[in-house]
């Protein structure tokens, strides 16, 4: 039982919801998916300890949204955009309706605009 609790929460830490959910994290995803960076250049642009940058690059490493390639001294974070699919798939299910609420928005403004 223990063990399937571990496997679980170990799993659940893989989730791409769960990397995405932290404001840190996606700033992180947006950066290096402009160009790869290394784990130093990552960490300057955060006000946050290198510790704890750490600890969210692990995290969205083990999900697969970003890889650290070490080359010579350095280790590069890279997108795998392709690993944010699910994410996006779930989220298109909703534009319709979010883009059918803000129309109705935008008639009201228009109506006690006019």
């Amino acid at each position: 039982m223990l063990i399937f609790v571990i496997n679980q929460l170990h799993f659940m830490r893989r989730d791409v919801f769960q990397a995405i959910a932290d404001p840190v994290r996606r700033d992180i995803i947006t950066l290096v998916s402009r160009d790869a960076l290394t784990v130093s250049e990552v960490a300057k642009k955060f006000d946050i300890s290198r510790p704890a940058i750490s600890k969210h690059l692990k995290i969205l490493e083990e999900c697969g949204i970003v890889t650290i390639e070490q080359q010579g001294r350095e280790r590069y974070c890279k997108i795998q955009p392709k690993n944010l699919a699910p994410a996006f798939i779930w989220l298109e299910q909703y534009r319709e309706l979010w883009e059918d609420r803000l129309d109705s928005f935008e008639e009201y403004l228009t109506q006690i605009d006019g």
